[in-house]
């Protein structure tokens, strides 16, 4: 099938900036930190469970498309209230408004439905954490990298492999994005996704730093098919999505499309496509290219009720989900931490607190789903168009209106709306990394950009 909806003789105007670009999927390059095992941030400041004010949350998910964001959705809860919401729209060409229960590409946020399976047959004693990921897939990651790495290292993206982004789409590192184009509709099965990985050069010594890279989650997907005999898809249908009541998330397998209503994404790579349009539309395209890493679709809904159920304990033994919330530090380029990542899910601070979960990034769709450490108050949200920001001469991304709308949309959603004025300058962490062909803004609309 030919690719539709976009030019193929797109080209970026700033070869340099694509070369950062090509270097993630749905992660970003964020630089190498040290790591160090630390505990779960502290519990006791909690986001502040108030109640939910509808025409203010309303009001803030609006200037969001405002400030020059196409479409957006979202769900926030706080205890048994919860508040559903959208803006703009779904379809440049129809105008077709967004809803509130849209399906949505989530990316990264597949790494925490994944991280859950394997921790439930670490449980059951098929899994260990800390032993050799070589014990387990020999033929894939054969013999020192194999002895070094741990399943944990893979979980928490210490084992120092590469992220296989570049190889499965090189023209972007030329300013081309013939390669994106050519092979959205081709199926690419995970053992070419982790030789691809695995190819490049290792970027440190397992264990010594903190480096993302989907290469470690498609790697856990064939260790749970090799632990369980069955597909890693159906393994974590079966025991994470079905388990936790989820009505509305998916992997779609090779299938292009997404099942229910949704909106178009478009993908506008910081202003360096063809001048002639604002975006180029890529709402259909095979998912293979990011399976256990990044490749199912659900709801702002259905992602509130999964961290719902994983932070209460209705997913994971006790155990296992403390193994989860002790965290790697993230830091940005001064040193500063801006983030702890798990095993699958990460923390960050808010301006009421600690808040837990993930966000992910496809080509035209982001997607942030945050929580109290104990579930209570929720954020999580979709939205349609990506990389709207200009880059500097660096090729680091400019803030954009759309950021600072986003800060305090989540800020509101976790803390209570009204937590950062219009106009304001974020409470919330910020880094700006080079960003990647698959990542969005979003956690804090900048900082999650080190997390995907």
């Amino acid at each position: 099938m030919r690719p539709t909806g976009i030019a193929r003789r797109t080209r970026l105007r700033n070869p340099a900036a694509a070369a950062a670009l090509s270097l993630a999927f749905l992660a970003t390059a964020a630089p190498v930190v040290t790591a160090a095992a630390t505990a779960p941030a502290a519990e006791a400041a909690q986001p502040a469970a108030g109640v939910l004010d509808p025409a203010a949350l309303t009001e803030e998910l609006d200037a969001v498309h405002a400030a020059g964001m196409y479409g957006a959705y979202a769900s926030v809860r706080d205890g048994a209230a919860e508040w559903n919401g959208a803006t703009g729209v779904a379809d440049l060409a129809t105008g077709r408004p967004t809803r509130p229960d849209m399906e949505h590409r989530v990316g990264s946020v597949t790494k925490s439905f994944t991280a859950v399976a394997v921790l439930q047959q670490s449980a059951a004693g098929r899994i260990r954490l800390d032993a050799p990921v070589g014990d387990y897939l020999p033929a894939l990651v054969p013999g020192e990298r194999g002895r070094l790495i741990t399943v944990r290292m893979l979980m928490n993206h210490t084992s120092g492999i590469a992220d296989y982004v570049p190889q499965a789409f090189p023209s972007l590192a030329l300013g081309s994005t013939a390669s994106l184009d050519e092979y959205r509709h081709r199926t690419v099965r995970p053992a070419m996704l982790i030789a691809w990985g695995l190819g490049a050069p290792q970027l440190f010594p397992p264990g010594t730093d903190w480096s993302y890279s989907n290469t470690n989650y498609v790697l856990l997907g064939e260790l749970l098919r090799t632990v369980t005999g069955r597909d890693p898809e159906e393994v974590i249908a079966q025991d994470v999505i079905r388990r936790a009541g989820l009505r509305h998330t998916y992997f779609p397998g090779t299938d292009p499309l997404i099942r229910g209503p949704h909106a178009k994404l478009y993908e506008n790579l910081h202003g360096l496509v063809d001048p002639r349009r604002d975006a180029s539309e890529y709402s259909e395209y095979n998912m293979t290219m990011a399976g256990t890493a990044g490749a199912l679709i659900s709801t702002p809904q259905d992602l509130n009720t999964f961290y719902r159920t994983l932070l209460r304990g209705g997913l994971l033994p006790a155990a296992q989900l403390r193994e989860m919330r002790t965290t790697t530090p993230v830091k940005d380029e001064n040193g500063r931490v801006i983030a702890g990542y798990g095993l699958g899910i990460y923390t960050l601070d808010t301006p009421c607190g600690p808040a837990w979960g993930h966000d992910g990034s496809v080509w035209g769709g982001g997607t942030t789903a945050l929580s109290s450490a104990d579930g209570t108050r929720q954020f999580a949200l979709g939205f349609n168009l990506t990389k709207y920001q200009r880059t500097d001469a660096e090729g680091r991304p400019v803030p954009h209106p759309v950021d600072a709308a986003l800060d305090r949309l989540q800020a509101g959603a976790l803390c209570g709306t009204g937590v950062l004025a219009p106009g304001t300058p974020s409470a919330l962490p910020r880094a700006h990394p080079p960003l990647l062909p698959l990542v969005p803004p979003s956690l804090s609309s900048a900082t999650a950009q080190r997390l995907r």
